[in-house]
């Protein structure tokens, strides 16, 4: 019987729902330097507030949305975030509206952008509008809090283990492309049909995607799209521990390079929530998340309007040419990138180890953002040096992002998975606020103090820049090396 490959279909469509979320976040960051931030008289500490906030949102979210994901099911877990996010993400639309509802003398959203900029009505507008934004980012953050638990937990389910890396590497890949396209789209809806549009617009590709969800997905066993032939290679690896026999090698070495160690599914035991706490393993994870997720939404959310302080805003054909190229860096190194583990596994590198073949990919990964340190000197000479060397940063983050989740399925029964995902998430997120917040408040306040801050020979907010682009560059370094010291062997835990 010819085996049939709907496995594939279904990462499609994780990789789909994973573009449709990094699209939602990046219209903001998109519409930001040229149309949110003059219509509503923001500086930049008010838009670090606003992300800053979605990201501590989105890490509480996370905590528990694994759980969520683990109680609800799959299908319709992943149906509930999506519709919550995509809500989320329209809503932003209507905030103009509302601040002319809410703020006096200001008739009109035309009106509220002629305001004089520095008066008590400006101010009023900024003030109102931000907390507007940040009730539709919290919606956004609480839907897309869903997303990366159950994909994880959807992977575990339709691959075996030696296919599970390159299908984390794969939809993982929609946070690159999502981020590809939207300078692409974004800022032409918002240049000709209003800023409004373009999150309705993007808002509702969500709603397609659950019409697809909905028909397509069941679990394997149960789904009429997988015949006998593809089911017994999806289960091919609880079948031989269930029996008792060895994985071959190449399965038992991918065990280390994105794959889960479990029990069969038969003898699986949920582990409780707090118990995962206890664990080395699970510390591991969220200390490397911790260190390293806010990198890369540093960039998601920033590089739009460090483009624009260097001359070349989003809505420009050279802003849009810098962005692109920033993500196409991303996407085309980092699918290549997670590659690495495997090849040191099948190439007998460091023993064979699949513990030890991981983190020196890791490693190398690691040494990728160091990049961001010439970022800010280079931007002298051409300001494509900074698309580029931010380009390949960022891509070292996500070649590293599907290698730290796969190690969630290395050390941890399929009915944590998502649990425990979501508490790397958590931390992520945590670590992102710190990055925003603080990102935001020292441009604004480097701005104002002009020539009198300075750090490493750039004065202003240059300084700020290259302060925050030092961080990034060390940041995935000493979170190796944590995670190393947590967990020095492989070590699976068992339900």
């Amino acid at each position: 019987m010819k085996m049939t490959k709907f496995r594939w279909v279904i990462c499609a469509m994780l990789f789909v729902a994973t573009t449709v979320n990094y699209l939602d976040r990046q219209v903001l960051s998109l519409t930001f330097p040229d149309f949110i931030k003059p219509e509503f008289h923001w500086t930049d500490d008010n838009y670090g507030t606003i992300t800053a906030w979605f990201s501590l949102i989105y890490a509480v979210a996370c905590l528990f949305a694994g759980k969520f994901i683990d109680w609800m099911g799959t299908k319709k877990g992943y149906l509930w975030a999506i519709f919550v996010w995509s809500v989320g993400a329209c809503l932003h639309a209507a905030c103009g509206i509302a601040t002319c509802w809410f703020v006096k003398d200001v008739n009109s959203v035309e009106a509220l952008r002629a305001v004089q900029a520095g008066s008590a009505t400006a101010a009023a507008i900024a003030g109102v509008s931000v907390w507007l934004f940040l009730a539709c980012r919290a919606i956004l953050a609480l839907g897309e809090a869903g997303n990366f638990p159950a994909a994880i937990k959807v992977t575990a389910e339709y691959f075996p283990k030696k296919d599970r890396a390159f299908a984390t590497s794969i939809f993982n890949s929609g946070a690159s492309v999502g981020a590809l396209a939207a300078p692409l789209t974004i800022p032409p809806l918002a240049k000709w049909c209003g800023w409004e549009m373009a999150f309705i617009i993007i808002g509702g590709a969500g709603f397609i995607w659950m019409f697809f969800w909905q028909w397509l997905y069941t679990k394997p066993e149960k789904s009429k799209f997988v015949n006998e032939a593809e089911l017994e290679y999806v289960q091919q690896d609880e079948k031989a521990e269930a029996a008792g026999a060895p994985l071959p090698r190449k399965e038992s070495a991918d065990r280390g390079s994105g794959t889960l160690a479990a029990s069969p599914a038969s003898d699986e035991k949920p582990i409780s929530f707090f118990k995962c706490f206890t664990f080395r393993q699970t510390w591991s994870f969220i200390v490397g998340k911790f260190f390293t997720d806010g990198v890369w939404w540093f960039y998601l959310f920033w590089a739009p309007a460090y483009f624009k302080e260097l001359g070349h805003g989003p809505v420009t054909g050279m802003g849009q040419a810098l962005i692109f190229t920033l993500y196409l860096i991303v996407t085309v190194v980092s699918i290549y990138g997670c590659k690495l583990p495997t090849i040191f596994i099948d190439k007998g590198f460091f023993g064979g180890n699949p513990y030890m073949c991981r983190m020196r990919a890791m490693l190398i990964f690691a040494f990728f953002p160091l990049a961001a340190l010439v970022t800010q000197p280079l931007a002298g000479v051409s300001v494509w040096f900074p698309a580029c060397l931010i380009g390949l940063a960022a891509a070292g983050h996500q070649a590293w992002s599907a290698n730290i989740f796969s190690t969630v399925g290395d050390m941890f029964p399929k009915s944590t998975i998502a649990s425990v995902t979501g508490m790397g998430a958590m931390a992520g997120g945590l670590g992102s606020f710190i990055i925003q917040k603080g990102a935001g408040k020292l441009f604004t306040y480097a701005e104002t103090q002009g020539q009198a801050f300075s750090f490493l020979g750039y004065a202003g907010k240059p300084a700020g820049y290259m302060i925050v682009f030092c961080f990034c560059a060390v940041a995935y370094l000493i979170a190796w090396c944590i995670m190393k010291t947590l967990v020095p062997r492989y070590s699976p835990i068992r339900g």
